[in-house]
């Protein structure tokens, strides 16, 4: 017995230092890196640093920000809420270790030998024993290559091919999508991945197939634990599509997700923690998802600043015929386009431009964006010549990258005073690209382009002065810089000023602004461009396609996904996915909600509206009256003015007052023009309601019994008569006209 117990309290004592080897290592590892790095940080503060054909990320280089959730942390002078005592024993291992201390005096009193009382641990005594525990550690063997079978080897060639078919700029999409099947045939996991949620969004030329691609997740994701099949799981389960819903499963497969490294599933898990969305509400968890997408969305933008997110809305396009998505008609794209023939050097830089950044339904095509620009520059524009310039400094796969071809033309441009070509020649100076790296021109360039508004110039002077390069460190104007950099959409300013906001580094720490700018940046991704995609396939009449990918964008927090998903539902044009009407209202009102809490007013009518007439939900005049009323004052919504004014009209959810309603019908033509028919016409019915009260009130209804209108026409004698009204304005309107 007493070996046994000699043999425990021996077992027990040794468990804390495997937690002091994996402290200890992580330590030493962490000391090696940040010694490696000292020196470029003194050199240049840009992180992280990747490559874009040799250029650095114009993004800055910041300490992430502590999580607040569970105490504060010490601050240091520069607000990065780094921890003065960086090289302190954490408190699970000095608990552990004093753990240790008390078994072996309960060993030695067992005994009877002499011990000491237990103490504080020492840090030297500490360090002594982890090193001795860490020296008896067996070496880790690492583990040999794969080796792939022919038949593995074929799978991967095809999957290669296909992607690099895929990132092409005018990609074969069916024999892009014939390798993947083969791929996946041969039980290539990504290809299967790939075609899985190609089937369930029905990309082109992929059928949708939500069963197969429900099967294909299952199988991944048990059997191979593959993050991104755990997403689509997730997914599924938080959307009811083919299968029962179920939040809480949602959230299992999303988190193991997010663990794995998917994209998508942080900004599903971010969206939701900042929501409150089915979770508790935590602004520092969702500051952790938003953060990790930002900076690999960060990570990816080019020279161009990344791509415009096209933000259709079906419910604006369906009740305002005259509605502008956007989106350029191809008549109109080829009215520019015999322009620029005819030589129209203002159609040619305009068409240059939209080839070069894409979007508006146009795609981006380098190729195309040059032969425009060079055009418009052989006849001495210089803003042509400028975008020529980042064309040749950016480089693309079909056209080579070449730092002397847009230095000359960056030069030229710049000479005439154009902040473009300033702004890249400050780009070629700062990195030393094709000239010698002088951050005093760098300077010198991209304050003459800020002082002419160019975004460019902006950020790139917002990081010079963030980072001390050329100029003295000045926190307060790189935030103005990168405050307007961030006005005209450039994606690096907005995660810059989210760095800063985390951080609280030269203004007070504020997460909520920094999730909100952040979330930006994650939405900037190159997968919101299915936003195009399901409104290309709703235009088209696909509307379980559409639906789907809404519903997808949907979870990943973007609120114009949320209210086109709404609408879809609403209009009841994805029946085969649900039971029925009923259930496709109830998941419209979440929609509707999720929508109305972004800020989209429009979506804020629609809840009360599903309120009043019971969609969804039982009929309750109160609350939507409340949803009107915060979409009247709060954002001044000319249709939720008009709703509150009927409501105080008819005393629905709120007491009768017809001067309240007055005052809500004026505000709401005061708002909007178009409201201004429907207004007149309520008033003067409510005129015509005032006279008779007054009759009421003086007991005039017992003398004229034609003024008891709800006996003779029933409780919806108002819409009779407004009806009339308006057959009497048409009437006066047409006979004013003067006749031929």
């Amino acid at each position: 017995m007493r070996r046994e117990l000699l043999a425990l309290c021996l077992l027990l004592a040794l468990t804390p230092f495997s937690c002091a080897n994996d402290f200890l290592l992580s330590k030493a590892d962490r000391q090696k890196s940040d010694d490696d790095k000292q020196d470029d940080e003194n050199e240049i503060h840009y992180s992280p640093e990747v490559q874009v054909d040799g250029i650095q990320s114009e993004a800055i280089k910041m300490i992430p920000a502590p999580d607040l959730s569970g105490g504060d942390p010490h601050q240091t002078e520069d607000g990065s809420g780094a921890s003065e005592e960086e090289d302190s024993i954490p408190p699970d291992l000095a608990a552990a270790l004093a753990q240790t201390r008390l078994l072996k005096n309960l060993f030695l009193q067992m005994n009877g030998l002499p011990y000491a009382v237990v103490s504080e641990p020492e840090e030297e005594t500490t360090q002594e024993e982890v090193a001795k525990a860490i020296k008896e550690l067996p070496e880790l063997l690492e583990e040999p290559p794969k080796i792939l079978t022919p038949e593995e080897q074929e799978a991967e060639s095809l999957w290669t091919k296909a992607m690099i078919t895929l990132n092409t700029t005018h990609p074969n999409m069916v024999e892009a999508y014939s390798q993947i099947k083969q791929a996946a045939s041969l039980g290539h996991t990504q290809a299967r991945l790939h075609l899985a949620w190609s089937e369930l969004l029905g990309s082109n030329p992929i059928q949708q197939d939500i069963e197969s691609a429900k099967k294909t997740f299952y199988d991944l994701a048990e059997n191979q634990n593959i993050p991104e099949a755990h997403m689509g799981l997730g997914f599924l389960f938080a959307t009811g599509i083919s299968v029962n819903a179920s939040q809480a499963r949602a959230l299992v497969h999303y988190t193991i997700a997010a663990l794995g490294g998917s994209q998508w599933a942080r900004m599903a898990l971010g969206y939701r923690y900042f929501a409150g969305a089915t979770v508790p509400n935590s602004c520092e968890k969702s500051l952790d998802f938003y953060r990790k997408v930002a900076n690999k969305v960060a990570e990816d933008v080019s020279l161009s600043g990344g791509g415009m997110v096209q933000r259709v809305r079906l419910l604006e396009e369906a009740e305002n015929p005259g509605y502008n998505s956007g989106i350029l008609d191809k008549d109109l794209i080829d009215y520019y386009q015999l322009l620029a023939e005819k030589g129209d050097v203002q159609a040619q830089v305009g068409l240059g431009q939209l080839h070069y950044q894409g979007g508006r339904g146009v795609q981006q095509d380098h190729l195309q964006a040059a032969r425009y620009f060079m055009q418009a520059a052989d006849a001495g524009n210089p803003a042509a010549m400028a975008f020529l310039g980042k064309i040749y400094l950016e480089g693309s796969d079909m056209i080579k990258q070449d730092n002397q071809t847009a230095f000359k033309y960056f030069k030229k441009a710049a000479d005439q005073g154009n902040p473009v070509g300033q702004s890249g020649l400050g780009l070629m100076y700062l990195h030393g690209r094709g000239v010698q790296k002088d951050y005093q021109k760098a300077l010198k360039y991209f304050t003459q382009a800020a002082d002419q508004g160019w975004v460019d110039g902006q950020l790139q002077l917002g990081n010079m002065y963030f980072s001390g390069l050329g100029v003295r460190r000045n926190y307060r104007m790189a935030n103005k810089l990168f405050a307007l950099a961030s006005q005209s959409g450039h994606v690096l300013a907005y995660y810059n000023l989210a760095q800063m906001h985390a951080t609280g580094t030269g203004m007070l720490r504020s997460c909520s602004m920094a999730v909100e700018l952040y979330k930006n940046v994650a939405e900037r991704g190159k997968w919101g461009n299915r936003l195009m995609e399901a409104h290309w396939h709703y235009r088209h009449g696909h509307f379980e396609e559409a639906f789907v990918t809404y519903a997808l964008l949907a979870e990943l927090g973007y609120e114009v996904a949320q209210g086109n998903a709404a609408f879809v539902l609403d209009r009841g044009e994805v029946l085969p996915l649900f039971s029925g009407q009923e259930e496709m209202f109830v998941r419209a009102l979440m929609y509707w909600g999720r929508a109305a809490a972004q800020g989209y007013s429009a979506a804020q009518v629609k809840l009360g509206d599903y309120h009043y007439y019971g969609l969804g939900t039982p009929v309750d005049f109160e609350l939507a009256a409340s949803h009107y009323r915060h979409a009247s004052d709060h954002q001044h919504n000319a249709q939720a003015m008009f709703n509150l004014g009927y409501m105080h009209e008819q005393g629905l959810g709120m007491q009768q007052d017809i001067h309240l309603a007055k005052r809500c019908y004026d505000r709401a033509a005061e708002t909007n023009n178009d409201a201004k028919v429907p207004v007149y016409l309520a008033l003067m019915k409510l005129s015509f309601i005032f006279g008779l009260k007054y009759f009421e009130e003086i007991e005039w209804q017992d003398w004229f019994f034609l003024f008891n209108l709800n006996k003779m026409l029933g409780p919806y004698w108002d819409l009779y008569l407004i009806t009339a009204l308006l057959g009497l304005l048409i009437i006066i309107v047409r006979y004013r006209r003067p006749q031929p």
